[in-house]
């Protein structure tokens, strides 16, 4: 009896590990706005950063962007929370925002 309640105590400990750990995977509390959206554009072609251009590249939120992309830090005219944090890139012409730890993609503009 005792080895029984030994182990479900220990499983719902590393259950509820579990759910933390995945908690603590949410990527963006940032609200991102159609302003920001169009600075990021409109500073990436001031600095002449390219767009990547690849019909089969179509980051959504949640997508981990291959480390052949390129990511940039955000302009100074985006003010956001933790703006170290973030980094952006230009795809098929829309700005895309990424989580700099992880290149997972937290918010897109289409």
């Amino acid at each position: 009896m005792r080895r029984s309640l030994f182990s479900i105590a220990t499983a719902s400990v590393f259950l509820t590990g579990a759910g933390l750990a995945s908690a603590q995977t949410v990527t963006s509390t940032t609200t991102w706005t159609n302003d920001e959206g169009a600075a990021i554009t409109e500073y990436s072609t001031r600095q002449r950063y390219n767009s990547i251009d690849d019909p089969s590249l179509k980051p959504s939120v949640g997508v981990v962007l291959p480390g052949a992309v390129t990511v940039y830090p955000l302009p100074e005219s985006v003010k956001v929370q933790d703006p170290d944090r973030y980094s952006y890139t230009i795809i098929n012409q829309h700005p895309v925002i990424v989580e700099r730890t992880t290149r997972k993609v937290v918010h897109t503009w289409e």
